[in-house]
């Protein structure tokens, strides 16, 4: 049983890291995740029992003010706005407190005792929350996390005199604070809006009344209209009226998309002039716009390599900085001499700098901002795993129907023996197709043009990677490729023309060939010279085509490889093959739409479906996922992939660097806490903004 809590007010990552590792240790849990960007912690148990209570505990351990609630009864409310307008509040009266703490220093009549009193008022207001965080996370065994950092800094400082110090550090750390969770919370709401295609309602449609219902209370079969303005709310079949769709939210097509009357809908589109009445094919679950939510909002649980290795990275950092704080502390007036107090400054400085937010943080929101920023451009992919894999992607391998080809056929060429006619081997080749929706049959059976009754169908047989045996009013008819003759032995004459080439033979006898041609897409040229331009290294086109057709394509699209008259069951066998040549990082994506390819898909070390016409077996398999069935979208997924894993190191090494060259300086006494609280906060804040460049990529 899947259970899903929203954490509202949320937005430590350090935090969030640990109650996820918290709520991994119940029993009986398993497959947990917590999105910090959506605040959302899934996780699968077989029973619920005190799990609210189990979760809430844990939550309320590293973040007393943090809301819990289901997912299923959650409704955003006040808790964050409260919480900021708190912090604010108490920046503002501490601030004010602070400088009247500082003027009344500078007055030599005002005794010690009361201007240590201000002191200490000031600093109880900015910092009493952080100070009893760490007293109450030391008795819970949680030493080393920001708020330990921060209180044994200030409190130093306030032993060694630094008065003034302790409380500045401690204001501008709060500020910085209240900057990063702006910073992220404005992060996650951009993110948000670029996902901003769930429907508010449905108008489902009782006789001749319209009653607005929630688009989750439909059933398939129900019938809903959709007016100028309003989004589709469910997947359908429109069965009257006439309109332009704006598909961008799903597609990232500016384009709009004219619709009528049985043309498929997708949930999610916003109509912009006439008015449609809509037959639902799919329950809201079920819905295009339900699965783009579910794969953007989960995103997060499969997180890349460099998300781990920081996550870990920050797990032993912190410990080992307050290990090296107390050796700058004590061994130096040990064994150098000095003075105790400023070598115990040294190390409080020391403290300070060392706070991993910047990374924790910022690391996170990038990899999320990519994955946003790609839903923007009709490019959904299923994790940041993936997102990093597409720039070690050096081998990519294409299926050819609905791929690289539009996947819509024709009758171009009817050539039949002698004793059969023309129409007589349309009639027979449509009967052994009826029952198929393969492009080629679809095809077949729309040159024929007629009704086929299925009760003159018997014996019916799909031969995979062959074709088709069906009796017809008795008669066996064999419908397929070369292979299907041969394993039947029935004599025939080979055909050389260009396209696909369906054989058809009658109670043995060889009755003729039908040729069906397939069109190449026409971005299909411009996405195999972009993916080279971007250092691909090989390019290779997978098909069941027969091996002329199949060179043909290769050679006007420039690709590097191609595989013919393949089963199923080969492509998986050639993309093996294909991976165990990759050498060090290199990765294989597989590109593919089909029911068939979905194996393939799901082998491949990047499996990517085209969306759009692309079948739910194939989508469910896929990483990546292109809404438009425009290879050229693959090209744009690799420049958003290298440009977040651009804007990720830029961050890593601006922290690191920073936390470096300032943690030198305080051990060697000429960095002070000023410098110390721009090293922790000032560089989460600028990480955190550089990190939500990604969002924004055109």
């Amino acid at each position: 049983m899947k259970k899903e809590y929203i954490l509202e007010g949320l937005t430590c990552a350090n935090c969030a890291g640990k109650i996820e590792r918290d709520v991994k240790k119940i029993t009986g849990v398993e497959n947990v995740t917590l999105n910090l960007m959506t605040t959302t912690l899934a996780l699968d148990k077989k029973d619920d029992n005190g799990l609210d209570m189990a979760i809430e505990e844990i939550v309320h351990k590293y973040e007393p003010d943090v809301a819990v609630f289901s997912k299923n009864t959650y409704q955003e409310g006040p808790t964050s706005r409260l919480k900021d307008n708190r912090i604010l509040f108490q920046l503002i009266f501490g601030a004010v407190f602070f400088i009247i703490a500082v003027l009344v220093n500078r007055q030599a009549s005002v005794s010690d005792g009361i201007k240590l009193a201000i002191f200490i008022l000031s600093y109880a207001i900015l910092g009493g929350n952080v100070l009893l965080k760490a007293i109450r996370n030391i008795f819970k065994g949680q030493v080393f996390d920001e708020n330990f950092l921060m209180s044994i800094a200030t409190v130093g400082a306030f032993l060694i005199g630094d008065f003034a110090e302790a409380v500045a550090v401690m204001l501008f750390y709060q500020i910085g604070e209240l900057f990063q969770d702006t910073a992220v919370k404005r992060s996650k709401k951009s993110i948000t809006e670029l996902m901003d295609i769930r429907p508010d309602y449905a108008n489902v449609k009782v006789g001749n009344q319209l009653n607005k219902v929630k688009p989750e209370t439909l059933k398939i079969g129900d019938i809903i209209v959709v007016k100028a303005g309003e989004k589709v709310s469910l997947d359908g079949v429109v069965i009257e009226g006439e309109s332009l769709l704006d598909t961008k939210a799903l597609t990232g097509e500016s384009v709009p998309r004219k619709v009528k009357a049985g043309d498929n809908v997708l949930s999610g589109c916003i109509n912009q002039n006439g008015v449609l009445t809509i037959e639902v094919t799919k329950t809201f679950g079920d819905s295009t716009v339900a699965k783009i939510i579910d794969l953007v909002e989960n995103a997060s649980s499969k997180k890349a390599p460099t998300e781990k290795f920081i996550t870990k990275f920050s797990r032993y950092y912190t410990p080992v900085v307050v290990i090296g704080a107390t050796l700058l502390a004590v061994i130096p007036p040990l064994f150098l001499g000095g003075e105790w107090s400023d070598w115990l400054n040294r190390g409080l400085i020391f403290l300070v700098i060392s706070c991993p937010c910047a990374l924790v943080v910022s690391i996170p929101l990038g990899f999320f901002g990519g994955i946003g920023g790609a839903s923007k451009h009709g490019i959904l992919v299923k994790g940041s795993h993936y997102l990093e894999a597409l720039n070690n992607v050096d081998t990519i391998v294409f299926d050819k129907t609905g791929t690289l080809t539009e996947g819509v056929f024709e009758v171009t060429s009817i050539q039949t023996r002698d004793g059969f006619t023309d129409e007589q081997l349309i009639e027979y080749a449509a009967k052994a197709e009826a029952l198929s929706n393969h492009p080629i049959a679809m095809s077949i059976k729309k040159a024929y043009g007629k009704e086929i009754d299925h009760n003159i169908l018997d014996a019916y047989e799909e031969i995979s990677g062959h074709g088709i045996s069906v009796n017809v009013d008795g008669k066996t008819v064999l419908a397929g490729n070369e292979k299907l003759l041969q394993k039947h032995h029935v004599a025939y004459l080979p055909n050389e023309e260009t396209g696909t080439v369906v054989y058809i033979a009658v109670d043995k006898v060889f009755a003729g060939v039908i040729v069906i041609s397939d069109k190449i897409k026409k971005d299909s040229v411009e996405a195999i010279q972009l993916l080279k331009s971007k250092g691909i290294q090989k390019t290779v086109m997978l098909t069941g085509d027969n091996k002329v057709i199949a060179e043909r394509i290769a050679k006007e699209l420039s690709l590097d490889e191609v595989y013919s008259e393949l089963l199923p069951a080969d492509k998986v066998a050639i993309v093996e093959k294909l991976e165990a040549e990759e050498v060090g990082n290199g990765k294989l994506a597989f590109v593919g739409d089909g029911i068939n390819d979905a194996p393939v898909l799901a082998r491949a070390d990047i499996g990517i479906a085209m969306g759009g016409l692309g079948s739910d077996a194939a989508i469910e398999a896929a990483d990546i996922v292109l809404m438009t069935d425009e290879p050229s979208k693959l090209a744009k997924a690799i420049d958003i992939a290298g440009f977040t894993k651009m804007i990720v190191w830029q961050n890593i090494v601006f922290a690191l660097g920073i936390k470096a060259i300032f943690l030198t300086l305080g051990a060697f006494g000429i960095a002070t806490m000023w410098e110390a609280v721009f090293a922790d906060v000032g560089v989460s804040v600028l990480a955190i903004l550089n990190a939500t460049r990604v969002i924004r990529y055109k």
